[in-house]
């Protein structure tokens, strides 16, 4: 047997010091071949001096010869290191799993259990209203008048029905006991979890003429000697009766403060995102009250209430961010499936039993004028931001429906190939609602729905409605449902024309690739914030402006006579048309939904034309075309008209320092400025010259009034109301003449006949 006495001095426990003339970076001891032994573990009975080491036995001594030889040593990692925790610890040393974060958003994550709680029993048609209080102590309550939870005692673990929700994961009525037919809450975790993270947390039921209270610290039941989580606590104790209260009166007070211990300093609870949420509780259910009170700041307590009874259809129109082109459709039907789920028997066990379910579906959706999607989905009232096989068995059925209906309207044509899904949900808003019992969820944060189910149910129902009103033979529903295939079938053909244009939409690469129109005079800066688009009308005036621009940061691009009408052609007119499709390629910023204003290629887009009747028509379709395709430039005040003058007055003998050439931008001015010279003794050459066009200037002259930055007057375009805007550019632009025809009629008198070019 090998005793200490016969080992070295640093085995034996003394202090050798490390050898300093003979390092060995290295060698056997180098990194590459010493092993990793982790911290060293003291005996029970080692002096409490901390430079001391343990003893040394047998074991250890076999066990450094084997980490000094290079072999691996497993004695060291046996049963004992293996750690349960039981009942709530799992949940405090990994809050993560459960609410997804430590953060606000996990500070939010519990809020919504609690209350997605009480929305259960609202669901199940036992509560009304729902109260969420924000205390300026830091806790929040939640208050409903359901049921109450049960307050007998559960007969296995010999604990009332309060403590068991509250202290047991995967406990609660949703399990299949008939208490609930669809619900938020599945795992029965949600109020254990907010209980485990909690520093205290009270609930207070109403149930069977009495009030029945409980506190908890951390999970743990007890009694508080005082207020807030610091008051002094006495474990055990257990549900108590507090008062008496009318029998006909029942529900649930929760109220618990958040554990500092284990979420973040700087978590908050973000009132407007409560109110979103109740707003769309609100919503989900018809006929729940939801009050959100705000208390954090006692000088300005603020307090909403959400109560709506149109259900999804009402929140459908609530949710859209645009104008609409046909009614909500709402679109209801079930449907049933068989699953293999574990059953209690009556012996205690779990037993494997087919069970057939049923699936509820409930869509509300409508098109809009706009581009962008709005789609919202929701399982028992629960919101899936993810998705889901619900959203999946939508989306199908969308995309395979709308492609009959168009290929029974004959509004493709045989050579093109299908719509996608984005060009179906393309200005669409949606709400899509599911109801079933026990719904598969990935995680406890239910934000994507598992059930595969679901999609095969969801896609008949929704196709079985929208080819109905697809194809309604109805009147008012038929041309409704031709502006929605109509719609859809220009994002398919602007999605194709994008696509095709795509190279040209950033400026190297389309200087690269030699993309740009040939007729486009493009200047030699590639600073967007610098660089001016000079739209010009007509070749005679392209001539002029070549000369008098600074080709260093000023683009010219000619346009023949009148563009296209935007306002009255489908997009792929608008895309076949020369003039249009050459300014949206310049540019280089792509038109419609696919419009990225970073992308563009100048800082400035001017509109150049002539000063007369045809000049105003020319600026006005090139407006229709920019507010329709290429908004964002308007909106950025990034679009001008260029301000041509309309007579010129040559002096016969100006005076030293005085100009020879005056400008004048309309008749009036020109009158004011001959009476101002004419008093002033001040002789002038007649007759006036009046400019009929760009092309009769001088490249210097068009240089100092229309294009040289220091003397030149831009006028900017902006959109102060949008619509307003697009009311007017419908009335004077659009296909409707008979209303075009009344404001022309109604307005003449109105006229400034003086204004007119004739």
């Amino acid at each position: 047997m090998i005793t200490a006495e016969g080992l070295a001095p640093a085995a034996r426990g003394e202090r050798v010091p490390a050898p300093r003339d003979h390092p060995d970076p290295a060698g056997t001891f180098g990194a590459a071949r010493r092993p990793s032994i982790g911290p060293v573990r003291r005996n029970s009975d080692a002096p409490d001096d901390p430079g001391e080491l343990p003893r040394v036995t047998a074991q250890t001594t076999a066990q450094s010869t084997a980490l000094l030889a290079g072999e691996p040593d497993h004695s060291n990692y046996t049963a004992r290191h293996l750690l349960v925790l039981e009942g709530l610890d799992a949940v405090r040393k990994r809050p993560g799993m459960y609410i997804g974060s430590t953060d606000s958003r996990g500070l939010m994550h519990c809020l919504w259990e609690i209350i997605d709680n009480s929305v259960d029993e609202a669901l199940a048609g036992y509560g009304t209203r729902i109260d969420v209080v924000l205390h300026d102590d830091g806790s929040v309550e939640v208050i409903d008048n359901g049921r109450g939870i049960p307050v007998d005692v559960e007969p296995k673990t010999g604990l009332s029905g309060v403590e068991v929700v509250m202290t047991k994961l995967h406990a609660g009525g949703k399990f299949g006991g008939g208490s609930y037919a669809a619900s938020g809450g599945l795992h029965g975790v949600g109020a254990s979890v907010v209980n485990a993270l909690s520093a205290r947390l009270d609930v207070e039921v109403d149930r069977a003429g009495s009030t029945h209270a409980v506190s908890f610290r951390r999970g743990t039941p007890g009694e508080f000697a005082g207020a807030g989580p610091d008051a002094k606590f006495a474990p055990g104790g257990g549900l108590r009766k507090t008062k008496k209260v009318p029998r006909s009166r029942s529900g649930t007070r929760v109220r618990y403060w958040a554990d500092r211990q284990i979420f973040l300093k700087d978590a908050r609870l973000d009132v407007e995102l409560l109110h979103n949420r109740a707003r769309q509780t609100a919503f989900l259910v018809p006929g729940l009250t939801l009050v959100v009170r705000d208390e954090r700041n006692p000088e300005a307590v603020d307090e909403q209430t959400f109560h709506f009874s149109g259900g999804i259809s009402e929140f459908c129109e609530f949710l859209a961010p645009d104008r609409p082109i046909c009614d909500v459709i709402r679109i209801s039907g079930e449907g049933t499936f068989k699953e293999t789920v574990p059953v209690l028997d009556d012996h205690g066990h779990m037993v494997p039993t087919e069970v057939q379910r049923e699936l509820g579906v409930d869509v509300a959706m409508r098109w809009g004028t706009g581009y962008d999607t709005v789609a919202r989905s929701f399982v028992n009232i629960i919101a899936t931001p993810k998705g889901g096989t619900h959203v999946a068995g939508f989306e199908q059925a969308l995309r395979k429906t709308v492609n009959d209906a168009l290929r029974s309207a004959k509004l493709l044509r045989v050579s093109e190939d299908d719509v996608t899904k984005d060009d179906a949900l393309e200005g669409l808003t949606a709400v899509v609602t599911v109801r079933l019992a026990e719904p598969q969820f990935e995680g406890q944060t239910k934000e994507v729905l598992g059930t595969s189910a679901a999609a095969r149910i969801v896609q008949n129902v929704v196709s079985r409605e929208l080819k109905a009103f697809l194809g309604a033979a109805n009147k008012a529903h038929k041309a409704q449902a031709r502006a929605v295939l109509d719609k859809v079938v220009s994002a398919a053909r602007t999605r194709i024309a994008a696509r095709q244009h795509k190279d040209a939409q950033r400026r190297k690469t389309a200087l690269e690739t030699s993309a740009l129109p040939a007729k486009l005079a493009d200047c030699r800066s590639d600073d967007v914030e610098r660089s001016e688009l000079f739209i010009v009308e007509g070749d005679s005036a392209l001539g002029t402006a070549k000369l008098a621009r600074d080709s260093e940061y000023q683009a010219l691009l000619p346009i023949r006579g009148k563009i296209l009408n935007v306002q009255k052609a489908s997009v792929s007119d608008m895309l076949k048309n020369t003039e249009c499709a050459a300014i949206i390629q310049v540019i280089g910023a792509g038109s419609g939904r696919t419009f990225d204003i970073d992308q563009a290629r100048y800082g400035k887009i001017i509109f150049m034309a002539d000063a007369d009747v045809d000049g105003s028509h020319i600026r006005t379709l090139l407006l229709t075309l920019f507010q329709r395709y290429m908004r964002p430039m308007i909106e950025a005040g990034r679009v001008f008209a260029a301000v041509p003058p309309l007579h010129r007055i040559e002096l016969s003998n100006p005076r030293k320092g005085q100009e020879k050439y005056h400008y004048t931008y309309s008749d009036n001015e020109m009158k004011q400025t001959l009476l101002e010279f004419q008093r002033k003794g001040t002789r002038y050459k007649e007759p006036i010259q009046r400019y009929k066009g760009l092309g009769e200037m001088d490249a210097d002259q068009l240089a100092e009034t229309t294009m040289d930055p220091r003397r030149r007057m831009l006028r900017r375009i902006n959109l102060a109301d949008l619509e307003a805007a697009e009311r007017v550019f419908d009335l004077l632009m659009g296909n409707e003449v008979a209303p075009r025809k009344e404001f022309i009629t109604n307005s003449a008198t109105l006229l400034d006949r003086s204004r007119i070019d004739t």
